[in-house]
C-alpha cells in the first residue's frame, strides 16, 4: 500500500467495471480520487464507500463543458492532477459496414474517442504547468486486430485512441508528462453484454457469467479480471513508471500472441496422419 500516496487522480467511467475497481485500488494505495460517470446513484454510493479521499461528479465525457468542469473540480479541491485515467467507454453499432447508421457510429466515436480527447485536452495544461503527470487511456485489443469486438466502429475508435495517445505523448513528454494506453483482452465486465443489448445495470450484474467462456479465449487459462487492468493503471500512475510513455500495454493473457499451442499441434498431427506420416515421438 502507499504506491500512490499524495497523488491526485481523475477516473472517468468509474461507476462500474474497470473504473470502479481502479478507483477502489487507487484510494487503497493512498491517492485522492475524483470519479466520474453518468449514473448519479452509483457514483455517489461509491464515493461514500471510499470515504473522504474520493469525490464524485456526474459527467458525460462527450460534453466538453462537463469534462472541463471535471478537471477543474480536481484542481480546485486538491490543487493538482497527477493522473488522468480516461476509462469511460461504451459499445458501438454492430453489423457489416453496409448497414452501420452514421449517427450511431458518431455517438460511439464521441464516447470512445472524443471523451479521451477531451480529457487530455483539459488535463494537459494542468500537467504541463506542474511539469509532471500521467495520462492513461483505456484502449482494447480490438484496436490492433479485427474481429475482437462486436463492433467495427468500437474497434476503429480504440485504434484512434492508441494513435492519438502516441501523438500526444510526443508533445507532452517534453513537459515531463507521460501518456500511455492499456489494451484489455477478455476482461469480465458488462460492456460486451451491453453491446448485445442488455440494459447497463443488468449487464454489470450478470457479467460474471462470462467467466467460463472467457477462460478459454487465450493461453492463460482464466478470464481476465478488472483487477488485472487496475493494477497496471496503478503502475502507470505511480513513480515506478516515470520512464514509460507512448506505450500501448496489452493485458490479454496472450490472446494476441499468436496461434494457441495445443490446437496448432493437433492440426499438425492430423496433417501428418492424412499424409501417412509417422506420429512424432
Amino acid at each position: 500500500m502507499g504506491r500512490l500516496e499524495g497523488k491526485v487522480a481523475v477516473i472517468t467511467g468509474a461507476t462500474s467495471g474497470i473504473g470502479l475497481c481502479t478507483a477502489e485500488i487507487f484510494v487503497a494505495e493512498g491517492a485522492k480520487v475524483v470519479i466520474a460517470g453518468r449514473r448519479m446513484a452509483e457514483g455517489e454510493a461509491l464515493a461514500k464507500q471510499l470515504g473522504t479521499n474520493c469525490i464524485f461528479r456526474q459527467t458525460d465525457v462527450t460534453v466538453e463543458e462537463q469534462m472541463r468542469a471535471l478537471i477543474a473540480l480536481a484542481v480546485d479541491r486538491f490543487g493538482r492532477i497527477d493522473c488522468l485515467f480516461n476509462n469511460a467507454g461504451g459499445p458501438g453499432p454492430r453489423g457489416g459496414i453496409e448497414g452501420i447508421p452514421l449517427d450511431a457510429a458518431e455517438r460511439s466515436m464521441a464516447v470512445n474517442f472524443g471523451g479521451v480527447l477531451l480529457g487530455m485536452k483539459h488535463a494537459a495544461p494542468v500537467m504541463m504547468r506542474q511539469r509532471s503527470g500521467s495520462i492513461i487511456n483505456n484502449a482494447s485489443v480490438a484496436a490492433s486486430r479485427a474481429g475482437y469486438s462486436s463492433s467495427m466502429i468500437y474497434s476503429a475508435a480504440k485504434a484512434a485512441v492508441v494513435q492519438l495517445s502516441r501523438c500526444v505523448a510526443m508533445q507532452l513528454g517534453e513537459h515531463n508528462v507521460r501518456v500511455n494506453c492499456i489494451s484489455p483482452g477478455a476482461i469480465v465486465t458488462g460492456i460486451l453484454l451491453k453491446a448485445l443489448g442488455l440494459p447497463p445495470n443488468r449487464a454489470d450484474d450478470v457479467a460474471v457469467e462470462l467467466t467460463k467462456g472467457f477462460a478459454a479465449a487465450q493461453p492463460i487459462p482464466r478470464a481476465g479480471s478488472v483487477d488485472d487492468i487496475a493494477h497496471i493503471a496503478v503502475f502507470l500512475a505511480s513513480d515506478e513508471s516515470t520512464f514509460v510513455t507512448a506505450q500501448d500495454i496489452v493485458v490479454d493473457g496472450g490472446l494476441l500472441g499468436g496461434r494457441p499451442w495445443s490446437p496448432h499441434q493437433e492440426g499438425l498431427r492430423q496433417l501428418r496422419q492424412a499424409f501417412g506420416l509417422p506420429a512424432e515421438g
